[in-house]
């Protein structure tokens, strides 16, 4: 009786031990968000706010520190290979994340290694200089097949958004083009403005203020719906022109890395929903035309195999991929 009442009360003990962990964890450091782009894109902006909004809950500030470089995978391996104490983060977008094992840009960690949190959706907006002699899309595709293989499209790198966007948008209209990789979504955009390249093919979270301020002029977005710019206008849906284009869009904000321990997963998660809810993040959707979403846990990864579906086949479609997206679980949509 004795050992039965005794295994009892270590039991409970031990559901009230963990109970307490849980709600007694606090950060007593400062925390490191690392963005594997150049400021100013938009994983550094969504980055910037959400570490802004979380260090309210989480009482510990958060450092944004940019590492570009081999189109974001090398400082997201960086972020993985850290102690997973939930001290290391990274801010990127799911549409990369998916893309760096298929692209054989990384052994490892695989896109189901990450936790992921996500507060900002953007659709591409395809766009030219301002002084382009393009006016709308077709004009854009009708030099591509006069000129294949010349007209320059710049992007954030291999896989990236803007990149996965330019191979979405010439497997739909047949043409060639020349690609032009950068170290980020922003200096691709500036590289745009400054008549580098022939257009961009770019989140419009990135490409709003060039457009308000007529640096850039859109020809398309790549959803199904217009959208509309303050300040800039409405911007016809690429289907409008071209019925079998794909629309496409991506998720930003946080992956971190699985096995931090569960006390700070739920003060993590409870500071992500208070984040994704503020003021700040809804203020850059509405300047930046995207949407405020808090996307986390189950959710998220859904969102993260459909993305990765789409993406990863593309790319095997068009001798992209060094490896099959099959070995990493994604179905062929």
């Amino acid at each position: 009786m004795r050992s039965w009442k005794l295994s009892i009360m270590i039991s409970l003990l031990i559901v009230f031990s963990a109970s307490l962990a849980l709600a007694q964890f606090r950060f007593e450091r400062p925390i490191s968000l690392i963005v594997p782009w150049a400021a100013g894109g938009a994983s550094d902006q969504t980055a910037r706010v959400l570490a802004g909004e979380m260090e309210k809950t989480l009482g510990q500030k958060i450092a944004v520190v940019n590492q570009p470089g081999g189109s974001g995978s090398i400082g997201q391996k960086g972020v993985y290979d850290a102690k997973h104490d939930g001290y290391t983060w990274a801010g990127n977008a799911d549409g990369s994340v998916v893309t760096y094992q298929t692209l054989g840009l990384l052994d490892y960690p695989s896109h189901k290694d990450w936790l992921h949190y996500y507060a900002i959706f953007t659709p591409i907006v395809i766009t030219v200089p301002a002084d382009s002699k393009f006016n709308t899309v077709l004009d854009l595709v009708a030099e591509m097949k006069k000129r294949p293989g010349e007209v320059k499209v710049a992007s954030a790198g291999v896989g990236a958004g803007g990149h996965a966007a330019a191979e979405t948008f010439r497997k739909a209209t047949g043409i060639e083009y020349k690609h032009i990789p950068y170290k980020g979504g922003y200096p691709a955009v500036v590289a745009t403005v400054q008549g580098e390249t022939d257009t961009v093919m770019q989140l419009s979270l990135e490409v709003a203020d060039m457009l308000r301020a007529k640096k850039l002029k859109a020809l398309a977005v790549m959803s199904k719906d217009p959208l509309v710019i303050s300040g800039y206008g409405e911007i016809p849906p690429v289907m409008k022109f071209i019925p079998n284009h794909l629309p496409l869009g991506y998720l930003f904000g946080l992956q971190i890395p699985k096995g931090i321990p569960e006390g700070a997963k739920k003060v993590i998660d409870d500071a992500f929903d208070k984040a994704s809810q503020s003021e700040s993040l809804k203020r850059l959707a509405d300047q930046k035309a995207c949407k405020a979403v808090n996307i986390r846990g189950k959710e998220a990864d859904e969102a993260i195999e459909s993305i990765g579906s789409i993406v990863n086949w593309m790319f095997q479609d068009i001798g992209q991929a060094k490896k099959s997206p099959a070995e990493f679980g994604f179905k062929k949509p």
